[in-house]
């Protein structure tokens, strides 16, 4: 039987344990985990800090998961060495010898014992035992790790300083929501797409937020100074201040930040999201060939053609880092190269489109945004009304959209994001497209839409894979969802797939 042995149980490590049981029902399947948790929806992590969401409501896995898949899941463990020449990883439980998670948030599973060498400690131990275990093909997907600014006071013996709380997993919410009090001054560190999200969930807290970041502009990666300003008087709005092009030299605790124009921002709590670092250290150790991150070909594997890397954790030419859907495209074509069921499929890039998960704020941006409008190759058009929160800019090559970005205009982020995923060309009328008003005549309806249709982003689920889904039975939402995943990523298409559902009803013949 062939062994696959997934490092990491994330959202790229849980998914790709999914995609290989559809296809394979007799693979020998262990994910290794280091959180105690189920694996969880990174993506909905700023809901539950904006306390709308409760921790639970983001698993992606329940309790029974691996039972019922016949998955090998080891929570609480870490692969601390990695050999080669032997095939095998050497593994530590961290919170003792097989006991089940202590969290009150994370399944209370116990953790199977199949492996080639082990040697048991006392139950309740901080420290369990190392065991040996055995692959046939070994798959990082570890992740990343917070960035911390190298500002004085902000780590101490090389922990996060008391009042210090990174904006990455479950456990980092539940520290923040454990601190974080109405009326609290509250610093978060970083203006991309994480640490906005992370300050307006604080702020719906009632926290009294402020955001430093060091470059010009918000979410520089993903829009433009235009964009970036419009963003910031609507966050403004919510009672959330900036303080850009600035960094953080020190940390006063209980005080607040000193910048680095000698400025104070007053703050009890900081909340460091300056961004993430592929989590490489164990394929360094390994001897593996390591940039940014752990580098791949199309096929996803490594220097060692034994062992592949997915997420973030892996840099692939045509990946962007810290998004869910490379991880997830990457995910379906290895779990077919490693089960024969397609050895020739290939990961060339993911197009992405990036949405920002904050209540009351509305923006997508796709494709190239930094194209300026003098660009001889391209016709780009801008809108913008900051009093309105609204701004639209459209990037175009020969009538098709190959950038975007909109905020506040949720109408006409869906067509374009549409017209993105098709490469059908754009309406003559760009400035109703821009503002929402110009429809595809191809998608007047759901019944007009092609079966190739992406409706789910996340997960690449097209019209047809909704229809044949519904079609073999899965009539609802919740039974969509289990069927197709559609739903299951961002949540943003909720809506376009209730609406097929709608249509696929009202086009089943009456009964008698």
């Amino acid at each position: 039987m062939r062994r696959v042995v997934i490092v990491g149980y994330g959202m790229a490590g849980a998914r790709l344990a999914d995609e290989l049981r559809r296809r394979d029902q007799d693979i020998s399947i262990t994910v290794i985990g280091a959180e105690p948790h189920a694996a969880y929806n990174r993506v909905l992590l700023s809901t539950v800090v904006a306390g709308t969401m409760i921790p639970s409501a983001t698993r992606l896995h329940d309790e029974s998961w691996a039972a019922t898949h016949n998955i090998d899941l080891r929570l609480s463990h870490e692969v601390v060495s990695l050999d080669r020449v032997t095939r095998t990883v050497d593994v530590r439980c961290t919170r003792g010898a097989f006991v089940p998670s202590e969290s009150t948030e994370g399944p209370r599973v116990r953790v199977p014992l199949d492996v080639t060498r082990e040697s048991r400690v006392p139950l309740g131990g901080t420290r369990g035992p190392r065991v040996t275990v055995a692959y046939d093909a070994l798959v990082l997907a570890t992740g990343s790790v917070p960035w911390v600014p190298p500002a004085e006071g902000l780590v101490e013996d090389g922990k996060l300083a008391d009042g210090v709380v990174a904006f990455r997993t479950l456990d980092d919410c539940a520290r923040i929501e454990a601190k974080a009090q109405k009326g609290m001054p509250v610093a978060v560190l970083g203006g991309g797409l994480l640490g906005i999200e992370a300050a307006r969930g604080l702020a719906g807290r009632g926290c009294l937020v402020t955001v430093v970041h060091p470059v010009g502009h918000l979410m520089e990666r993903q829009l433009d100074p235009g964009a970036g300003s419009v963003l910031a008087r609507t966050l403004g709005k919510l009672g959330i201040e900036f303080r850009l092009n600035a960094l953080a030299a020190k940390y006063l605790p209980g005080d607040g930040l000193v910048l680095d124009d000698g400025t104070h921002v007053p703050a009890e709590l900081v909340v460091v999201s300056a961004g993430v670092r592929a989590e490489t250290g164990l394929a360094v150790r390994a001897g593996l060939d390591v940039d940014r991150g752990i580098v791949v070909d199309d096929a996803l594997r490594t220097s060692d053609p034994r062992v592949h890397a997915i997420g973030d954790c892996a840099q692939h030419p045509g990946t962007v880092s810290g998004l869910v859907q490379p991880a997830w495209d990457q995910a379906a074509v290895l779990a077919d190269r490693l089960t024969g069921a397609n050895p020739a499929a290939r990961y060339s890039g993911t197009s992405v489109v990036t949405r920002l998960k904050a209540r009351d704020v509305d923006l997508a941006a796709l494709g190239d945004v930094h194209t300026d409008v003098d660009c001889p190759d391209s016709e780009v058009l801008c809108f913008q009304e900051p009093s309105r929160g609204r701004y639209a800019k459209l990037v175009l090559r020969d009538d098709r959209v190959t950038g975007a970005i909109v905020l506040g205009a949720p109408d006409a982020a869906a067509t374009i994001t549409q017209l993105y995923d098709r490469g059908i060309p754009a309406p003559t009328d760009r400035l109703a497209l821009l503002l929402g008003r110009a429809l595809p005549a191809e998608a007047a309806s759901p019944a007009d839409l092609p079966s190739s249709a992406v409706i789910c982003r996340c997960n690449t689920v097209s019209k047809g894979q909704i229809v044949s889904a519904w079609r073999a039975g899965a009539e609802s939402l919740p039974q969509l969802a289990e069927a197709t995943r559609a739903t299951t990523g961002c949540g943003g298409c909720k809506d376009a797939v209730c609406g097929l559902l709608d249509w696929l009803g009202a086009s089943q013949p009456a009964t008698a």
